[in-house]
């Protein structure tokens, strides 16, 4: 079981260059307690992300961490130039040393999409057709390429990846769909969401990977050769009563965070953020399974009931967020990595 670490960097209600030093910081504490891999999300025009550029952010990760491997999870490839992508990939790889891990993904907002004048029914198609664009392109010396949305020819590519063929890709999904896509591609794969819906997704996952047959780019680390990881929201302290009293504002604020687009659009009466399913507050997240809260031995047998029941060889610990303090995450980063990773590791 490896463990990593996943952001959306939303706002804090202090100085955005603070907010960043206090990241980098926590950045700096993950890479030491032996994280795999920082993810960090990429939405736009919402207060749940102040990194919609996420590649000028991971620029900065990379220099302030040595070993923790790092990426977007996802970007959103309908809102890119494939040729300029390439080049910031090439350019993120380089930069951390080949830790670069990139996720890919066409987008769970419709708003945010409409923002930069792609349709969301249409968001699918333009996203199969740049990945296939990427892919050709961080392989080749010269692209040339011809699909629906996207076409070069003879472009030279002056920078390439110093991992070889490329990073790894990555693949984030909350529905069946989705998660079935990815593994026919045998890309790594994360979900979230109640334990009924990551299961129901993991399985639609494996069922595509198994006929495929292997991942197309093996992972040794990874039994099978893919990640297959769940995302949950984790807050530890000493005492279940202590996680309670920071974790309760947090996952409130962020749960805010989430619908905030959906509300400004006055999309109300669901229990689910544009099909994501979320609990209502952190109660019910709690008892959905999505966020795992409490001293080390309450967390730790939670984690390990959700993998035995999920078949999952990652978890993606959300660990800071909403209205926690740096201080906070640090506490409960330090509780976990020392008293939680060392028996998840045997799993």
């Amino acid at each position: 079981m490896k463990i990593g670490l996943f952001d959306h960097v939303e706002h804090g209600d202090r100085p955005l260059a603070t907010l960043f030093d206090e990241r980098l910081t926590f950045a700096k504490a993950a890479d030491d307690a032996g994280i795999y891999c920082l993810h960090v999300a990429e939405h736009h025009a919402t207060p749940l992300n102040m990194v919609p550029v996420p590649g000028v952010y991971l620029g900065a990760v990379a220099r302030a961490t040595r070993r923790m491997r790092l990426g977007p999870l996802v970007y959103l490839l309908p809102l890119y130039s494939p040729l300029r992508l390439i080049e910031e990939i090439c350019m993120l790889d380089h930069l951390s040393y080949g830790r670069l891990e990139v996720g890919v993904g066409r987008g769970v907002s419709p708003f945010e999409l409409k923002y930069h004048k792609v349709e969301h029914d249409e968001s699918r198609g333009i996203f199969i057709d740049a990945f296939k664009c990427i892919s050709a392109g961080l392989t080749a010396d010269s692209l040339s390429y011809s699909g629906p949305h996207f076409s070069y020819e003879k472009v030279p590519i002056a920078l390439r990846p110093r991992q070889q063929p490329h990073p790894p890709f990555w693949y984030g999904s909350s529905n069946t769909i989705g998660s079935t896509w990815a593994g026919e591609q045998g890309l790594h794969f994360v979900t979230l969401g109640p334990m009924a819906v990551a299961k129901a997704n993991i399985a639609a996952f494996k069922e595509a990977f198994a006929k495929r047959g292997r991942a197309a780019q093996p992972k040794a680390e990874f039994p099978g050769g893919a990640a297959i990881g769940v995302q949950r929201h984790i807050f530890v302290a000493d005492t279940d009563e202590e996680a309670k009293r920071f974790a309760k504002p947090a996952m409130d604020r962020h749960l805010a965070h989430l619908n905030w687009l959906r509300d400004l659009h006055g999309v109300s009466g669901l229990t689910t953020r544009l099909g994501v399913q979320r609990g209502a507050d952190y109660e019910a997240c709690v008892a959905d399974g999505t966020v795992i809260s409490g001293r080390p031995e309450t967390v730790r047998a939670e984690i390990e009931r959700q993998v035995d029941e999920l078949g999952v060889n990652y978890l993606l610990t959300y660990l800071l967020l909403g209205t926690m303090t740096l201080a906070q995450a640090l506490r409960s980063l330090a509780l976990f990595s020392s008293e939680v990773m060392p028996k998840l590791a045997k799993l």
